[in-house]
């Protein structure tokens, strides 16, 4: 349990049995009555954000959130299989938890998960992966004052925009945070 008067930005909390970020916070000393604290929460699930107040000297559970290392291994019926690297133990996250990091996800591959109480909050992609080139469309000389992009598939399945030079087969690299081609490898 912590108070109030420890509360910094990017602490994490559980209050209703979900685990809140403080986003900001402020102390606040009126001239009548108790002094409270202001605070801007974002739910970790969700990605709500809240707003809500304490009591000085209140006392909330602060939630440990653990960062590991789990290589993706493989996906059946609706669900994606991960390994932890230090222990070995195997878990499952559920499709719609992975949202559109899907898009980059492939065999192997090691990424970043926050977890707390023995369940995975959230993942992180590396920022950038190479993939390779599934198909696209052959590319058509055109006006060169402007980059020209054409469309292509990687093999994750995943669509993206890439210049008119590269061809299938070709491995690019990607940043995950924006999906957008970076380079060819």
């Amino acid at each position: 349990m912590i108070g109030t008067n420890q509360f910094k930005n990017g602490l994490t909390i559980m209050l209703d049995n979900q685990i809140f970020t403080i986003v900001s916070f402020q102390h606040v000393k009126p001239g009548k009555g108790g002094a409270f604290v202001r605070t801007k929460l974002k739910n970790i699930k969700t990605g709500n954000t809240i707003d809500k107040t304490f009591r000085s000297g209140e006392k909330v559970e602060q939630a440990f959130i653990e960062q590991k290392n789990l290589q993706f291994l493989y996906h059946q019926g609706g669900f994606y299989h991960f390994m932890d690297q230090e222990t070995f133990e195997q878990m499952e996250l559920a499709e719609d938890r992975l949202e559109d990091k899907l898009r980059f996800l492939k065999d192997n591959m090691v990424i970043s998960m926050m977890v707390c109480k023995g369940e995975i909050i959230d993942i992180n992609l590396p920022n950038f992966v190479t993939l390779a080139i599934k198909h696209t469309e052959p590319g058509v000389r055109a006006d060169t004052v402007k980059a020209t992009m054409k469309s292509a598939t990687l093999e994750t399945g995943a669509k993206i925009d890439v210049p008119l030079f590269i061809e299938k087969g070709n491995v690019i690299k990607i940043d995950t945070r924006t999906g957008q081609y970076v380079s060819r490898v």
